[in-house]
């Protein structure tokens, strides 16, 4: 090994393509990093993404999730269409079950996550960012979905997560259009939910994973299942749903926590049972 890190007539070691970093105060941090080729997904930064995923939810310790990138350019531009060139019909769909489960795994995430964008954020760049549950995005950001401009379908989510989150029409202009938009419509859209300063998107996003990880971590789970679940059935199943969380919460000892803290005048110190 020389000083460079570079084995004597070999390559230099190759990073993972995915990353998480442990912050204090609760917070995780899943670092898409192929910054070379935009974060583009390939099939390994797809599998590392579900590893990531499943350390984090199963970390009672992670309070709050930040899904960052690395590179000043993008923060992912979707597919790897390079690696995909290649690929027999038969290769490509055993690629869409590997992206499922990594798309999947965002979504699932019972902590809540926080996007933070710059850059490009397009196909299932944007999807990624859909499958969080708040995005945090600086005015370099571009949103879009342009899979049918190649002859396909947005397969991460991305035809139901902007449905859910923009409705039908906005939606359907997106998707059927596959337009990319910047900061200014992406936020009067309602796609982007904290608009910050040129590169303070991951500063942002953590600030804000931190004030969600501060709570009762039992009501803020229990709070991400009934948003998640409420949305699009009846009021009435909706009031049930939210009735289940909030019993989840009553009979916990965080929420005993809660009420003696506050009673006592000082901070919560959260049992998360």
């Amino acid at each position: 090994m020389n000083d460079s890190g570079v084995p004597p007539g070999g390559r230099p070691p190759q990073t993972p393509p995915v990353r998480v970093l442990r912050h204090e105060d609760g917070v995780a941090e899943i670092m898409l990093d192929r910054p070379a080729v935009m974060n583009a997904i390939s099939s390994e930064l797809a599998r590392a993404l579900v590893g990531a995923c499943a350390e984090i939810a199963a970390a009672p310790q992670v309070r709050a999730v930040v899904l960052s990138a690395a590179g000043p350019r993008a923060f992912c531009v979707g597919a790897d269409l390079k690696e995909r060139a290649g690929m027999s019909d038969a290769d490509l769909l055993r690629q869409r079950h590997l992206f499922r489960d990594a798309f999947g795994a965002v979504l699932a995430l019972p902590q809540p996550a926080v996007a933070a964008v710059h850059g490009f954020a397009l196909g299932g760049g944007s999807e990624l960012a859909l499958s969080c549950d708040l995005i945090v995005a600086d005015p370099t950001a571009v949103f879009g979905l342009p899979e049918v401009t190649v002859g396909l379908v947005p397969g991460g989510g991305g035809t139901q997560l902007a449905l859910r989150r923009l409705g039908p029409g906005r939606a359907a202009d997106l998707v059927l259009t596959g337009r990319r938009v910047g900061i200014d419509e992406a936020e009067r859209l309602g796609l982007v939910d904290r608009r910050v300063p040129a590169g303070q998107d991951g500063p942002a996003a953590r600030e804000l994973a931190r004030q969600i990880a501060a709570n009762s971590p039992v009501a803020v789970r229990a709070a991400k299942r009934a948003l998640r679940h409420g949305w699009g059935v009846s009021l009435e199943a909706g009031l049930d749903i939210e009735d289940a969380a909030w019993r989840t919460a009553a009979l916990s000892a965080d929420r005993r926590e809660g009420i003696a803290a506050f009673a006592e005048k000082r901070p919560p110190v959260w049992p998360g049972e």
